[in-house]
């Protein structure tokens, strides 16, 4: 297995090399938003141990990621009034893997509207920042 890569992306993010729109963090994991979303409120949750990605995981990564997930899903969907949610998580370039960090993608859906397609243009900072903050608050309302 290729070895992990420490300037990642996201490896930056969570040495505060990077900016980002953290909605939720614990002693595990970190949830931010994707600053290219294919839905409003679509997160990226991250373990904060270093691991390129399922297969190389450590056990209790999976599992702090797996329980952050299940957070996240149901704060995006409360926050977003949304029908369902969607949750993928890919693993090397075949597997279709972009960023080889551990992350798991957390889509709010509603019935009939198709994800955006992945452009890789940003979106705009300040409705990111609106959205994490919708996310904050159905998570405090928890």
């Amino acid at each position: 297995m290729t070895a992990y890569d420490t300037d990642n992306v996201f490896a930056r993010i969570l040495r505060g090399e990077l900016p980002s729109h953290t909605v939720y963090e614990d002693e595990a994991t970190v949830a931010i938003m994707d600053i290219m979303p294919r839905a409003d409120g679509h997160v990226l949750v991250l373990p904060k141990a270093a691991c390129r990605n399922v297969l190389d995981a450590p056990s209790e990564a999976l599992q702090a990621v797996a329980l952050t997930t299940q957070r996240m899903a149901r704060a995006v969907k409360a926050a977003f009034a949304a029908d369902g949610v969607t949750i993928q998580q890919f693993n090397e370039a075949a597997g279709g893997q972009v960023v080889f960090h551990l992350h798991v993608h957390v889509m709010p859906r509603h019935d009939g509207v198709a994800l955006r397609p992945h452009t890789g243009a940003m979106a705009d900072a300040e409705v990111l920042k609106a959205n994490a903050e919708k996310i904050r608050s159905a998570l405090s309302a928890r």
